[in-house]
């Protein structure tokens, strides 16, 4: 392969980086699903890894307004909690994934180490998101996911309906405002849609884990190719909508990408998350049973364009006349993070190993909420921590968890 093709093939590194390698630890003997083709699924998330546990867990769908059809679990109380307390009215907790996995990814770990059952066993009512095209998301009210129609979409979409549609849903069933956690892609929506204001009206307060709203200092190798990389028409490349990173052409990549020179495919994990602390592998099967999940290539390409053009715009079709024909403007929009209320409470968690949420991109980041009300914005930095120990680390609990459910407690 031309070195050429392959920078721009490895444009979309990154963003199996997310979230795809940096999970594969602590260990479990819990079940796992079938393919990400949406057949024969042994069971709902609450059942494969809630309910084992003896938490209460609903599996709700939610319909956005541009059709799409996503799976919802709710852990409404703690475990093994009487009838003393029912009817008590928790505070609703929204927890949201980063890209290429579903919401299994924050119940790898323990009960005792895992944030949903954390919050639940603290008297929250939990309800973990899953965005459109994970496995229990492929449900359109028109569509097919075998259909290219289906996966035309980008994180834009994942701001302008997937959000809005799980913060009504949580509203209107439980009447509060709600508090909303977000790690890795999580947080880059999070901070979108808020700047847009759509969740105005049943946001309470927002806590990003690994925040990657800007992604141009990324210390990697694998990072700083990307970033020079062209991005262009990836579909081109890989001939369909969903990108499957199971499936064959993505595997393709994969290999192409470990062959080149540099790239260190036995240490993946550190080459592309920084150097995790804290992580325990022993549940890196149980990982490759569950994950990673598809996206819309079209996702992968804006995620990509995020790191080329380091700031945080709407997708760009590439010429100035698509971009009007979508924007009414030659360039994407940029959201504009400044217009986040200064009153909104926000707790925000980043680590000093982190190549992905680098310390550079995260004081960018600050230095767009400067004018944040000082009493509405608390920072936590952990010297040691990178990507993955936000969601893994066997410590998280302590060093993290622990923060979170005081700040949460602070806005009660």
């Amino acid at each position: 392969m031309a070195p050429t093709e392959l920078l721009r093939l490895a444009s979309l590194s990154l963003l199996l980086a997310l979230v795809v390698q940096p999970h594969e630890a602590y260990g479990s003997t819990r079940g796992s699903f079938l393919s990400n083709d949406g057949s024969a699924a042994v069971s709902g998330i609450c059942a494969t890894s809630v309910t084992i546990h003896g938490y209460k867990c609903q599996e709700h769908e939610v319909k956005t307004k541009d059709g799409y059809i996503l799976s919802m679990q709710r852990i409404p109380e703690r475990r093994f909690e009487g009838n003393g307390n029912a009817g008590t009215k928790k505070q609703p907790i929204l927890i949201q994934h980063g890209v290429l996995v579903d919401g299994m990814t924050w119940l790898l770990n323990s009960p005792l180490q895992n944030l949903p059952m954390i919050l639940a066993d603290n008297g929250f009512d939990v309800w973990i998101a899953n965005t459109r095209g994970t496995r229990f998301c492929r449900k359109h009210v028109s569509l097919d996911s075998a259909q290219p129609e289906f996966w035309n979409w980008s994180w834009d979409e994942l701001v302008s309906f997937d959000l809005p549609a799980v913060f009504d849903f949580v509203f209107n069933q439980t009447q509060q405002k709600i508090h909303y956690i977000g790690h890795s892609l999580g947080t880059l929506i999070g901070l979108a849609s808020f700047s847009e204001g759509h969740q105005a009206d049943t946001l309470k307060s927002a806590a990003f884990l690994s925040p990657i709203a800007y992604l141009s200092h990324m210390n990697t190798a694998l990072g700083m190719v990307a970033a020079k990389a062209f991005v262009g028409e990836i579909t081109t490349w890989f001939g369909v909508a969903e990108f499957n990173p199971k499936g064959q052409k993505a595997s393709a990549f994969l290999k192409r990408l470990c062959n080149y020179p540099g790239v260190d495919c036995y240490d993946l994990l550190t080459a592309i998350t920084g150097k995790n602390c804290c992580l325990n592998f022993s549940t890196v099967d149980l990982f490759i049973k569950n994950e990673p999940q598809s996206t819309a290539t079209k996702n992968m390409v804006h995620l990509a364009q995020t790191v080329r053009d380091g700031v945080i715009a709407k997708y760009n079709y590439g010429r100035p006349d698509y971009n009007r024909m979508h924007y009414g403007e030659a360039k994407p929009p940029v959201y504009n993070i400044s217009a986040i209320p200064r009153n909104l409470p926000i707790f925000i968690s980043y680590g000093g190993q982190d190549a992905l949420s680098d310390v550079k991109d995260v004081l960018l980041l600050l230095d767009s909420l400067k004018f944040h009300d000082e009493d509405k914005l608390m920072v936590q930095f952990i010297k040691d921590y990178a990507h993955a120990d936000f969601i893994m680390g066997t410590n998280a609990k302590d060093i993290v968890y622990n923060q979170v459910l005081r700040f949460f407690k602070n806005q009660q």
